[in-house]
């Protein structure tokens, strides 16, 4: 089960080495007031879905911590276990 969880990882990065490979044209990416930045499609793309990641992790972050304190509030008002007999 380890080598086909490796190998699918394997097959994975050369799947989206070769996307990149094949993607790797210059895309000018404008903005307001006429400034734009020039950068490879993959890098765009690469920049876009971290954004979107760091977006929903953020988001996730605070139904995280609310559960957490929810959690630790819930274990101190829990009396303690006495050992099975």
């Amino acid at each position: 089960m380890k080598y086909l969880a490796w190998l699918l990882r394997l097959l994975l990065f050369l799947v989206l080495l070769g996307f990149a490979v094949k993607n790797s044209g210059l895309v000018t990416l404008r903005f307001f007031f006429d400034a734009a930045w020039q950068l490879p499609l993959v890098a765009i793309l690469l920049l876009f879905f971290a954004a979107g990641a760091l977006a929903g992790l953020s988001a996730a972050l605070g139904a995280w911590l609310r559960l957490r304190r929810e959690l630790a509030r819930l274990r101190q008002g829990l009396p303690e276990r006495s050992p099975p007999q």
